[in-house]
């Protein structure tokens, strides 16, 4: 009988990564296979550019992971992210008749009015709620309260619509179904924060290759999120300028690199060896590593809102392969004032694994093995056979061929926030089925306030010549 397992794949700037686990009973997951593709030619600064490259890239994943599996891969789940995605706060403001008791259905209209928001050349990915506005108070959960003035206040997550556009015809030219999307940000966020440090108020710091994403977590709610294009390549790049090429810039930065020096340990006559004829003067070395640094780590803290700086009582976590570099807490603490800084190494979800680069616990697989937690959906299509003949045979997708993984009863399914293209044609003709009805009952309205109009003129009218008959049969009467 075919195994099930769930697959996942992140879309990274500097490597393209493809998972495969399952979920046990008891909360933990067993990582079955894990690949890797360079994606440096096709996606930069996590966009993808390179539809063709992206393709084959997704391609490659899958026949991997289809290889060591021995199962063909019916549908993947995917994460994305990129320079692209940023957070703008929205308020919907509503006012009522006095002493109005708000229902569930004026909250839903809130949201409603908030998701079809339209911003250019963008779309709203998520909106996360923040809390709602009761006359002069602020609440979570304001159903059932009386007031005369409500105000929605969200979080709306928008991505450029042709990015959006890219990944979908990257998958469907691959012919890879798509089980969900994820904003990788929050799947990362859902796997390595901590609930204490979610409502005490934090910033996770996800230092990239190519960006860097800053999410700002308080009182349970997503506050915040931003993608600033600065990463560790930015580093190596600058290291270029001593006469070095890019490959062994890398090398060094890995091999020499620190975050902070404390000029006491800077040796002016001490020189790093590129190779065996040439070699760089240290001084020169750590001056242009601190200095972009510096630059990753004041943008990165400039993302926070003012107004939650001083709340964070979580601290910062800092994740991802820039987190490794030596003293980089250090620095941190230097420019944001926080005493309070954790390094979130891997997830907080118990994870059983082979492979070297997961059990190395370096931040790095932080994000892909977020995306398989977020997984509930069976991806395991049929075993794959030795017969030549039989693994020819194109196999069409069903229902049934993806039944639910079995879960732990007290975990919560995982929910794509980014919508599939039917998805959305579904929600477009649902919203345009209630604008519809909305219209009509309308109409109705009209129509009855006129007809209502219309009766009572015609019993005016009617009161009206009642009143002048009844006065000439009375003056008539007196005459006689």
């Amino acid at each position: 009988m075919p195994k099930e397992f769930i697959v996942a794949i992140e879309l990274g700037s500097s490597k393209m990564t493809g998972i495969a686990g399952q979920k046990n009973l008891d909360g933990s997951i067993t990582v079955l296979a894990l690949v890797e593709e360079d994606s440096s030619s096709c996606i930069r600064k996590g966009v993808i550019y390179n539809i063709d490259k992206t393709c084959q890239s997704l391609t490659n994943i899958i026949n991997k992971l289809k290889t060591i599996l021995k199962q063909d891969i019916s549908q993947v789940y995917v994460g994305v992210g990129g320079r692209s995605i940023k957070s703008v706060k929205n308020i919907i403001v509503k006012d009522l008749p006095t002493a109005t008791i708000i229902t569930q259905e004026m909250i839903n209209e809130l949201m409603d009015i908030n998701r079809n928001m339209t911003y250019p050349d963008q779309e709203i990915l998520d909106a996360a709620t923040q809390e709602y506005k009761i006359d002069n108070q602020y609440q979570i959960d304001p159903v059932g309260i009386q007031c005369n003035h409500l105000e929605g206040i969200f979080l709306n997550i928008l991505w450029k619509k042709n990015f959006y556009n890219n990944i979908y015809a990257c998958f469907e030219k691959a012919n890879i179904p798509i089980a969900e999307m994820y904003l990788a940000p929050l799947a990362l966020a859902d796997s390595v924060l901590t609930d204490s440090e979610k409502r005490a108020g934090c910033a996770l710091i996800d230092l990239g290759a190519d960006t860097t994403t800053v999410s700002v977590y308080y009182k349970n709610i997503l506050r915040h999120l931003s993608v600033i294009p600065l990463g560790g390549n930015n580093i190596t790049k600058d290291l270029t300028c001593l006469q070095i090429e890019e490959q062994e810039a890398e090398k060094m930065k890995l091999k020499y690199a620190k975050a902070y020096t404390d000029i006491k340990n800077i040796d002016p006559t001490l020189n790093y060896s590129i190779d065996k004829d040439r070699v760089v003067e240290s001084k020169k070395f750590i001056e242009i590593v601190e200095a972009r640094v510096e630059e990753i780590v004041e943008n990165a803290w400039y993302q926070v809102p003012i107004e939650f700086a001083d709340k964070l009582l979580g601290g910062i976590i800092l994740t991802g392969g820039g987190s490794n570099m030596p003293e980089i807490e250090k620095v941190f603490r230097n420019h944001t004032n926080t005493p309070k800084i954790r390094f979130a190494k891997f997830v907080t979800q118990t994870v059983k694994a082979k492979d070297a680069k997961i059990n190395n616990h370096d931040g790095t697989m932080n994000t892909i093995l977020g995306l398989l937690a977020k997984g509930d959906m069976n991806c395991s299509g049929d075993e794959i056979s030795n017969d030549l003949f039989t693994n020819n045979i194109e196999r069409p997708l069903t229902a049934d061929s993806t039944p639910k993984v079995s879960r732990n009863p007290n975990e919560t399914a995982g929910t794509g926030v980014v919508p599939t293209p039917a998805q959305k044609r579904e929600e477009e003709l649902r919203k345009k089925k209630e604008e519809e009805e909305r219209l009509a009952k309308i109409a109705e309205e009209e129509e009855k306030e006129r007809e209502e109009k219309k009766r009572k003129e015609n019993s005016f009218l009617h009161k009206g010549f009642r009143k002048l008959k009844d006065f000439f049969l009375d003056t008539i009467s007196e005459e006689e």
